[in-house]
């Protein structure tokens, strides 16, 4: 295995990634970003997006839904995140033996596009439904609980769920998986920064 350490979450703290490693991260959101603001907000956590660690080449990379999906250094994905803050979760031992084959689903989703209204289908990915995805595809089963919009905090974020669906278009029974939701999966652990 790859040893290396990622400098993250201030304060010289190092973060040492294993492959199959889901990181989270809260997105920068200057004004007009309001997406961000929205997941966010209506779902009580700083968990805007998320994605899946892997070495290749030497390398750490994660695999993401951020835009297209795409590959992209973990030390940029670190960057990226607001005050360079990163939250890694690892697999219980169980299960990491499916992350291969999770990471191999995913690998399928390169170069789809960002999903804005968070459904479950496969024309257009967002972060967490990559994840959910691809482990469903290695277990038979879905990584954390899925809720719909309606369960979640959305009244605030209702000009900006309409600019994406469609004035008066509220499609508050839609099922999806939250960043929030993915980390609380029983086979997830936080193992950075400490708890």
């Amino acid at each position: 295995m790859l040893l290396g350490l990622v400098s993250c979450y201030g304060g010289g703290t190092t973060y040492q990634p294993e492959t199959g490693d889901i990181v989270f991260q809260s997105l920068p959101n200057p004004p007009g970003l309001d997406l961000v603001d929205a997941i966010e907000g209506a779902t009580g956590s700083p968990y805007s997006h998320c994605a899946m660690v892997f070495e290749e080449n030497g390398q750490w990379q994660v695999i993401e839904a951020i835009g297209p999906v795409k590959v992209t250094s973990l030390k940029e994905y670190t960057a990226r995140g607001r005050g360079g803050k990163i939250w890694a979760y690892r697999f219980d031992q169980a299960g990491r033996k499916y992350v291969p084959a999770a990471l191999a689903t995913m690998r399928k989703d390169l170069g789809k596009p960002y999903d804005p209204r968070y459904r479950f289908d496969d024309q257009a990915i967002y972060c967490s439904e990559l994840i959910w995805r691809g482990w469903k595809s290695a277990t038979g089963k879905g990584l954390g609980n899925t809720v719909t919009l309606g369960s979640l905090g959305w009244k605030p974020y209702q000009p900006v769920i309409e600019a994406i669906e469609g004035r008066g278009n509220l499609p508050l029974d839609r099922e999806m998986i939250t960043p929030r939701d993915l980390a609380k999966a029983p086979q997830l652990t936080r193992i950075f920064p400490a708890e």
